[in-house]
């Protein structure tokens, strides 16, 4: 009689976590940062009907990267949750904590069940508030954790590189132009640390805006406004992207 295969749950935990890593890591990174009048979000993406970032409520903003059917799916999750917590009860019971805590309960059930593989995707749910005080950041893996950001986080991709940079430069009170110019620097770095340029076209740039007098604070950056701000910045020079040793 052949012995049975067997594999400790320890280790079978490991190898879907690296499965997950290995599918996030092959996405282009994205970024996102604060900045003095709410949260932008960057990222490089080529096709102008697949967004990584979205709108979920009145002020609650979504960004992934991986698996674009997976990450959609739970987008349209997260917004049939805020549609339906903010008719139940009040629009500002709908927050972003609430929602993170959603989607972790999601990614960690899908995570640990051997029936399914992993979602291969990381998410950033991210929420302006009236002051930059009030921002809120959270970042999800692809397990169900939650980590709380503040300032600026990078997903997939080479998500470590570009968080380390970001981590030297981004300051608080930037402008628009100043946290956008800085994204694209950080997006821009190769992995050996060398730089390349990314066109206009091929980024996908929204914020949430906490000026807006609407109640819906999310918008799209695109065209002629964000390639005005993109010379902005470079005709102004934008010193958080400057300072700070260059990474070795």
């Amino acid at each position: 009689m052949s012995t049975p295969f067997y594999v400790s749950p320890q280790q079978a935990m490991a190898d879907r976590a690296e499965y997950a890593r290995k599918g996030i890591a092959r996405g282009r990174s994205l970024v996102v940062l604060q900045y003095a009048d709410g949260i932008v979000f960057v990222g490089e993406n080529p096709s102008r009907a697949l967004h990584k970032f979205s709108e979920i409520y009145d002020r609650i903003g979504f960004a992934a990267a991986g698996k674009y059917n997976e990450y959609e799916n739970l987008r349209i999750g997260g917004v049939r949750y805020a549609d339906l917590r903010g008719y139940t009860y009040d629009r500002d019971d709908v927050t972003a904590r609430g929602l993170a805590n959603v989607y972790a309960q999601t990614l960690g059930t899908i995570f640990s069940s051997a029936a399914e593989k992993p979602y291969e995707v990381e998410l950033v749910v991210a929420e302006v508030g009236e002051t930059p005080e009030g921002d809120q950041i959270y970042r999800l893996p692809h397990d169900g954790s939650i980590v709380d950001e503040h300032g600026s986080v990078a997903v997939g991709g080479n998500a470590e590189q570009i968080s380390g940079y970001l981590d030297q430069r981004h300051r608080d009170g930037m402008t628009l132009a100043e946290a956008l110019h800085l994204a694209v620097q950080a997006l821009s770095r190769d992995t050996n640390g060398s730089q390349r340029e990314i066109p206009a076209e091929r980024l996908e740039v929204a914020v949430l805006d906490r000026t807006r007098p609407q109640k819906r604070k999310f918008k799209r950056i695109t065209g002629g406004q964000l390639s005005r701000l993109l010379d902005q910045a470079s005709a102004d020079g934008t010193p958080a992207a400057e300072s700070g040793s260059e990474e070795e």
